[in-house]
């Protein structure tokens, strides 16, 4: 769909044997590696969602003051004002979560929490104002000459890797009750 540079894929290892001795941790450790990896690794996704978001948000800012409408602009269209203003909001709402998942992991907390709610945030942000871009662009926006279209359907892989929106929900919600539980002993 997206990101063709990325060449996203599973990989499946049948009948594989690794030597005793290039076993680089304990047997079964390599999960917990991986879980704890991720509270590095969902801050910077974050920040590539937000990214995206900012140039499907640019884009749309641009073109609406280019296109016209009955005479103006569709930036001073109501209906295409609102679109826009959700966009930003969602672009420096997605800045502040990354940015505080990184100062997180920077200060040595690799929080789970705040790891997955920006990587969450960002993801389903990228998707909505990549949709809106697409939607301020019209018929133009689902045309491959405008940029827009393919910023949608790079947003939507955001969703999916290092770990889908709903996961990314399910940790949030088992954290937010550790955390409520250990405020009340």
């Amino acid at each position: 769909m997206g990101q063709r540079a990325s060449d996203t894929r599973g990989i499946t290892f049948e009948d594989v044997r690794v030597p005793k001795e290039n076993i680089v941790l304990s047997e079964g450790a390599g999960f917990k590696v991986t879980m704890e990896t991720f509270n590095l690794s969902r801050p910077a996704v974050a920040a590539a969602a937000t990214g995206l978001s900012q140039r499907a948000y640019d884009e749309a800012l641009k073109y609406s003051l280019e296109r016209k409408t009955f005479g103006v602009p569709i930036a001073q269209h109501q209906a295409i004002q609102i679109i826009l203003a959700d966009m930003a909001i969602g672009v420096e709402l997605s800045r502040l979560s990354w940015y505080k998942a990184a100062i997180d992991a920077d200060k040595g907390q690799l929080d789970p929490y705040s790891a997955s709610i920006a990587k969450c945030f960002a993801a389903d942000m990228a998707n909505k104002i990549a949709t809106d871009a697409v939607q301020v662009f019209g018929g133009n926006g689902f045309n491959s000459e405008y940029p827009v279209e393919k910023l949608m359907r790079d947003a939507k892989i955001f969703q999916i890797y290092e770990g889908t929106s709903q996961i990314q929900r399910l940790i949030i919600l088992r954290h937010a009750i550790e955390r409520f539980k250990n405020m009340k002993s």
